[in-house]
């Protein structure tokens, strides 16, 4: 079972706005649903914690215009990999 006990969707919604790189997630709650498909996507099919890391850098700098390294994008990789391998597989895909 999925932490939180919602979809995938939702429960890496809330793990980003509790990142919450820029600062805005109290206030605006789908800020970062941009990164929603393309991280689960890349979960779905086997990306590793650095390509995670790799694509959180990528939109940090090109999409929200921040230096990426004070927002420790590999940190939150590490999270949303703990996340991912924390779920039941079976249902990761029923879901896809």
């Amino acid at each position: 079972m999925r932490p939180w006990n919602t979809s995938p969707q939702s429960a890496l919604r809330y793990l980003l706005n509790e990142w919450d790189p820029i600062g805005v997630a109290d206030e605006v709650r789908d800020e970062y649903d941009c990164m929603l498909a393309p991280l689960l996507g890349r979960l779905r099919g086997g990306a590793s914690q650095s390509e995670i890391a790799e694509f959180l850098q990528r939109e940090l700098e090109e999409h929200f215009g921040l230096d990426p390294l004070g927002q420790m994008p590999d940190v939150m990789a590490a999270r949303v990999m703990a996340w991912w391998t924390s779920a039941d597989p079976a249902e990761g895909a029923a879901s896809a």
